[in-house]
């Protein structure tokens, strides 16, 4: 499982030209599915996620949680963060998992998030339109894959 995780002053998502969803001040988490991954990826990712300290505190330095700051998620399924692009100049998006799969894991990402934040969401598989407001800006990648080392 990959994420792109961005502080948001304020973001929203687009669908049918008309906004489907939104926030103010919180996380754009971005996700993508690989075969292998399960409920422990999505464990560790939304642990790391929601506990991540990079909100500023009262002395400016980033030292604050999503939790903390009582921020909201934004949610978006992204299939072409497991692009490949070793090859050639058209990505490969053979690593990212088929959608009838990727999607109930999808689900359950966004049901975990809603325990702990709140946490909105577009529509899986929709061509929708971001607008997102990078808050630093701060911009993280994380890889539940890389949760051993």
């Amino acid at each position: 499982m990959r994420v792109v995780v961005q502080r948001s002053k304020e973001s929203s998502v687009e669908i049918a030209d008309k906004i489907y969803n939104q926030i103010n001040h919180g996380l754009v988490v971005l996700s993508c599915f690989t075969e292998g991954d399960t409920s422990e990826d999505i464990d560790y990712i939304v642990k790391k996620i929601t506990n991540l300290r990079i909100f500023d505190d009262e002395n400016g330095v980033m030292n604050k949680s999503v939790i903390e700051v009582q921020g909201s998620i934004l949610s978006i399924s992204q299939f072409t963060l497991y692009a490949q692009t070793a090859k050639g100049n058209r990505p490969s998006y053979i690593r990212a998992l088929p959608g009838e799969l990727s999607s109930k894991l999808y689900e359950e990402f966004n049901e975990k998030f809603n325990k702990i934040v709140p946490c909105v969401t577009g529509i899986f598989g929709a061509d929708m339109k971001l607008s997102i407001t990078n808050d630093g800006p701060v911009t993280i990648i994380i890889d539940s894959k890389d949760k051993n080392l």
